[in-house]
């Protein structure tokens, strides 16, 4: 084995890496997680971005790959290579908690289909990541059970709500991770992070044991930190499901063969005028107009592209959303799973159901709940989200309008680099503006990517990438190309500047 990577190289492999290694026989699928697993338990009391750590699991299913391939079975392409979970998609064999204490400790008795195709694909599931509960903030401090830190700056936020996720892979925890985007929890967290994040096509991805938040809006994808590694874990995931009735049941887009494909020659990219100007970090604006020109330097054709009705997408979707919410969430009702409290024999149904909630939710699901129950009473359903809707539409046309323009459109993924932990806990609104550029895309269902566009004073920024829905090989074509680009004008990836814990 002298010849094999040693452990603290092995968790800076990429996921395509790792996989040819194992395949080749340089490295075992047991060293590879075993690695991880050492790298976890030497950074995450500073991260805090693991919840469950499921190593004898990860171990079994470890070796089963390397007996496997020893017998010489054929596996899949990224057999044996580890992996860290959102903690609101069900695995049965680790608790799911949502980031809330109204389901700690709970068990389900179900894989998500997510999971149930990762562990198809031989793929190793470390645990389960810190999220914000009920994939409700941008900062994953609305986390139950504390805050995750980013591994660039542990005094700043990691994004959310999938900050959990893009903070191990950025730790070199794992190279891969599984998100979830409702608002850009996805991507906001990968620019944050200096990560690939993707938000497939909504119903690309099948939400069958994702616990919902936003049922229209929800959509798992991939976390990683290269274009490749993100497109073959998109590819193990994706595809019709017939037990989630919104999966659409559509070939998958050849993200993989996209993603080596490097060549954007010809291809028509517009620049969103709406995403950018006033309340957008100057440096960010610096770091996209500097990919746009790389974009250019490659022989795509660049043009500015006006989608009118982008101005409204945050509120919209903050009614939208907080409305799905409040009806999603009425099943934690003390009665049928997860936390009980006040059932002293003596207490009616609605009163344990009142002490239960008070205690299990936290104040940004009690905001969202509010708000939404709000929005759809009777007398103002039409006034706010009825008119919401409208809004949702005017914005897929916005899109539909542009991509008989472009193929592609971009924008910086968020308006400032990452925040201090604590500095916005107290302004929601403020919060909440972290999401401005990825909401449209959830709101008309297509998908987008955020990519390492670079450093804002040693803090990794991203630019965007939107395609129409079901295109999402675009994404991974420019991605791909865009990566090479930049990784080659400062002469390494972005990631290998991240700083040692």
């Amino acid at each position: 084995m002298t010849d094999h990577p040693t452990f603290p190289d092995v968790v800076r492999l990429t996921a395509a890496a790792t996989a040819a290694a194992i395949a080749a026989g340089e490295l075992s699928a047991v060293e590879a997680t075993q690695a991880a697993l050492d790298r976890i338990a030497k950074v995450d009391d500073t991260i805090h971005a693991f919840l469950h750590v499921d190593a004898e699991g990860a171990l079994a299913a470890a070796r089963s790959v390397d007996e496997r391939r020893a017998a010489g079975e054929a596996l899949g392409p990224l057999a044996g290579v580890p992996l860290a979970l959102k903690d609101v998609l069900t695995a049965r064999d680790m608790p799911t908690t949502c980031g809330s204490r109204i389901l700690e400790g709970w068990h389900a008795p179900y894989d998500a289909t997510v999971v149930s195709r990762l562990r198809a694909a031989d793929v190793v599931v470390l645990g389960k990541v810190n999220m914000d509960e009920f994939a409700m903030g941008s900062s994953t401090e609305n986390s139950a059970y504390g805050p995750t830190r980013n591994p660039w700056d542990t005094t700043r936020i990691p994004g959310g709500s999938s900050g959990g996720s893009a903070a191990a892979v950025a730790a070199f925890e794992a190279p891969l991770a599984i998100g979830t985007d409702t608002g850009g929890s996805i991507r906001q967290p990968a620019a944050v992070c200096g990560l690939v994040g993707v938000k497939p096509t909504y119903g690309g991805v099948s939400r069958y044991g994702l616990v919902a938040f936003s049922s229209s809006l929800d959509q798992a994808g991939p976390l990683a930190r290269t274009v490749t590694d993100a497109a073959l874990l998109h590819a193990a995931i994706a595809g019709h499901d017939p037990l989630d009735s919104t999966s659409v049941d559509v070939p998958v887009p050849p993200v993989v063969e996209a993603a080596g494909r490097r060549d954007v020659r010809g291809l028509r990219v517009g620049v969103v005028r709406e995403l950018a100007g006033e309340g957008y970090d100057p440096g960010v604006e610096a770091a996209f107009a500097a990919a746009v020109e790389a974009l250019t330097e490659l022989g795509a054709e660049v043009v500015e592209v006006s989608c009118p009705h982008f101005q409204y997408a945050l509120a919209a979707y903050y009614l939208i959303a907080p409305s799905e919410c409040s009806s999603n969430l009425a099943r934690f009702d003390a009665m049928r799973f997860g936390l009980r409290l006040g059932d002293d024999g003596q207490a009616g149904a609605e009163e344990v159901m009142s002490r239960t909630r008070e205690a299990g939710f936290g104040p940004e699901v009690k905001r969202r709940v509010i708000l939404g129950t709000y929005a759809l009473s009777s007398g103002y359903y039409d006034a706010y989200y009825g008119q919401a809707q409208k809004v949702r539409t005017l914005i897929s046309r916005d899109f539909a309008a542009a991509f008989e323009r472009v193929d592609v459109l971009v924008s910086p993924t968020t308006p400032t680099p990452a925040f201090p932990l604590g500095s916005k806990v107290d302004d929601p609104v403020a919060m909440y503006l972290s999401d401005l550029c990825t909401i449209p895309s959830n709101l008309a269902g297509g998908p987008a990517m955020s990519l390492p566009a670079g450093l804002v004073d040693g803090l990794p920024v991203g630019i965007q990438i939107m395609a129409p829905p079901f295109a999402d090989d675009r994404l991974y074509l420019v991605g791909g190309a865009l990566e090479e680009a930049l990784d080659a004008r400062r002469g390494h990836p972005l990631v290998a500047e991240a700083p040692a814990l």
